[in-house]
């Protein structure tokens, strides 16, 4: 039935979730759907709706662990279709699937500054729109104006300025648990070559402190107040210990690195001890930052 509603984009059914996710690990999805537009996004999640079938948004995967028995249900992937921008003076709107890498690439081109902070995060506009994603002291909410949206059953709707409810990795649309379109970014003019040298900076801080060699999902918990999760993991003697395939990196505490035979069981896993760990001696309950889904 779903399989009827693709026209524009694709379906494919039992596709491994590895294939999809920066961890390189989870099980097969039903079936999963790469709308090929807005309007056949609507219709995938009204049908959904309609049959009772679950659904999952994901954009490039950077930010995710699909467990090993993988999805029950249809996971529609909004990545690759959804990459249309438009620029006028210095504001651009940008559709959800457009990684920020490249919106970053794209700002630097046009002399509009604001972005650099985005440049090193691997994820799509849409999920660091509804994670209020950041990085060196920026946020996505120092720069979004206005977001087009659409609800679990498939409508659409829009949020301007502070009604976006912007917190630390979270935001109106994601307590909402709807969908980012595209969003509207207001940057400034710049020097092209003040923002390069800036994007660049931030690249050598990434690969001088972080595992980007190694299959992750960037940082696996969020800043716990008056913390660094980082550290306090560092300080219970964890750096470099693994459970299966699954290590807290040598280089940053913070992630959790695949070796290269890493199940999820394997991630989830070392996600508790860790917390268990912390929890026990500094009295941190660490929160994970990265979405865990699939069957259990």
């Amino acid at each position: 039935m779903m399989r009827g509603l693709i026209s524009r984009g694709t379906a494919v059914a039992d596709q491994p979730m590895s294939n999809y996710t920066s961890f390189k690990v989870g099980g097969p999805a039903d079936l999963l759907i790469v709308p090929g537009d807005a309007e056949e996004l609507s219709e995938i999640v009204g049908a959904c709706k309609r049959e009772g079938i679950e659904f999952y948004i994901m954009g490039n995967g950077t930010n995710l662990i699909v467990s090993d028995k993988g999805i029950r249900g249809v996971v529609i992937k909004i990545c690759e279709n959804f990459c249309a921008y438009s620029i006028e003076q210095n504001t651009v709107t940008a559709e959800a699937g457009m990684l920020l890498s490249r919106l970053s690439n794209i700002a630097l081109q046009n002399g509009l500054a604001g972005m650099e902070f985005a440049s090193g995060i691997p994820g799509t506009l849409g999920g660091a729109v509804s994670m209020n994603a950041g990085a060196y002291g920026g946020e996505m909410k120092d720069i979004i104006v206005e977001t087009e949206y659409m609800d679990r059953e498939g409508n659409f709707g829009s949020i301007k300025g502070e009604a976006h409810s912007f917190g630390y990795r979270t935001s109106a649309i994601q307590e909402m648990g709807c969908i980012v379109i595209r969003s509207v970014i207001r940057l400034r003019e710049g020097d092209k070559a003040c923002i390069k040298a800036c994007m660049d900076d931030f690249t050598k801080r990434r690969r001088d402190k972080q595992p980007l060699e190694m299959p992750s999902a960037g940082s696996i918990f969020k800043r716990p107040e008056g913390y660094f999760a980082g550290r306090l993991i560092e300080d219970c003697g964890l750096k470099g210990y693994s459970i299966g395939g699954a290590q807290v990196s040598p280089k940053h505490c913070g992630f959790i690195v695949n070796t290269g035979n890493a199940k999820a069981s394997d991630i989830i896993c070392l996600i508790e001890h860790i917390k268990s760990q912390v929890g026990l001696r500094f009295g941190v309950n660490l929160q994970t930052e990265v979405k865990i889904l699939g069957e259990q």
